[in-house]
């Protein structure tokens, strides 16, 4: 009997275009998301931010096939995994869409397993991320009556399998094109100013990888024209951490460009849909001659070998 389990941890991302509004509507009423200690007002900014982004949100999600890709990549890594490390139980669960972490945790108590490895799949810890979606299994467990031990792997944008995979990524998407003729675009997901001001490290740790990852290509004989960093998704009138992506656009006088998505180890809206599409018009508008966008690890085999690596 399988007496340990691993869990993977993600935002999650609608299955389809009704539950775009139960999207947006969880994701606004997390207490990390939204800071306010009112829960009465976070429930009422929830509900304006919801009621005024569903229908343009369910228009982007239709653009690429009404849902989000992100469940479809981690059920392909979660199988990949399963044949990889037979002797414990893999599964995933979602923060903000199905599947939830009450069913997973029912599976895991029903087959009575006593400990259980979480592996948020954020690279980089943030009160947003990685904070959320564990405090969520926590309170589920806790609720249900699991008795068993749970361990958290809480960060691994510095283990050096990941980041040699995401050199590979970055060779991948550059193809036959000239690393000296580009300019290599970072872009992680923003965070608002105030989150990182009351001691989020998220922004330190992106940065501390870019720099990683830098010197890694240089290491490997790869020079880019010019190296960024740049933030994305932004949402609100808040300031949230910049330059954003599109100002970073905008002030190249260099028309090729490769834009890598730093904070997502799966591929969903952000990088198929904002990155992929979004951009890519901005890119054209601004004159790019060139605009790539690398792909996340998904299920590689490289970053099952990785996971793999950080389980065991």
């Amino acid at each position: 009997m399988t007496q340990k389990a691993l869990i993977l941890l993600n935002m999650g991302g609608p299955n389809n275009l009704q539950e775009v509004g139960l999207f947006l509507s969880n994701m606004f009423n997390d207490k990390n998301i939204i800071t306010t200690k009112s829960t009465l007002l976070r429930r009422f900014i929830a509900f304006m931010i919801t009621a005024s982004r569903t229908k343009k949100a369910q228009a982007n999600y239709a653009k690429l096939g009404g849902k989000s890709p992100l469940v479809g990549y981690t059920q392909k890594l979660v199988a990949k995994l399963q044949k990889e490390l037979p002797s414990l139980h893999v599964n995933f669960a979602m923060r903000y869409t199905p599947p939830f972490c009450e069913g997973v945790i029912q599976e895991i108590m029903e087959k009575e397993i006593s400990e259980v490895l979480l592996l948020p799949l954020y690279p980089h810890y943030s009160t947003t991320t990685t904070k959320s979606s564990v405090e969520d299994f926590m309170d589920v467990a806790q609720a249900l009556g699991f008795k068993g031990k749970i361990s958290v792997i809480e960060r691994f944008y510095d283990n050096a399998s990941y980041n040699q995979l995401l050199i590979q990524k970055i060779k991948e998407a550059l193809g036959a094109y000239d690393a000296p003729t580009f300019e290599l675009i970072f872009s992680a997901h923003s965070l608002p100013q105030k989150i990182v001001d009351k001691g989020d490290p998220y922004q330190k740790e992106i940065e501390l990888h870019v720099k990683i990852l830098s010197e890694l290509l240089a290491k490997q004989g790869v020079h880019f024209k010019a190296i960024h960093l740049a933030y994305q998704s932004k949402l609100g009138p808040l300031k949230w951490l910049e330059p954003s992506l599109e100002q970073k656009l905008s002030s190249l006088q260099n028309k090729n460009a490769l834009i890598v998505p730093l904070s997502f180890t799966i591929d969903n809206s952000e990088t198929e849909f904002e990155l992929s599409i979004e951009y890519a018009e901005v890119a054209d508008h601004l004159g790019f001659e060139r605009y790539l966008v690398a792909k996340c690890p998904n299920d590689d085999d490289a970053f099952v070998a990785c996971i793999k690596e950080l389980c065991c």
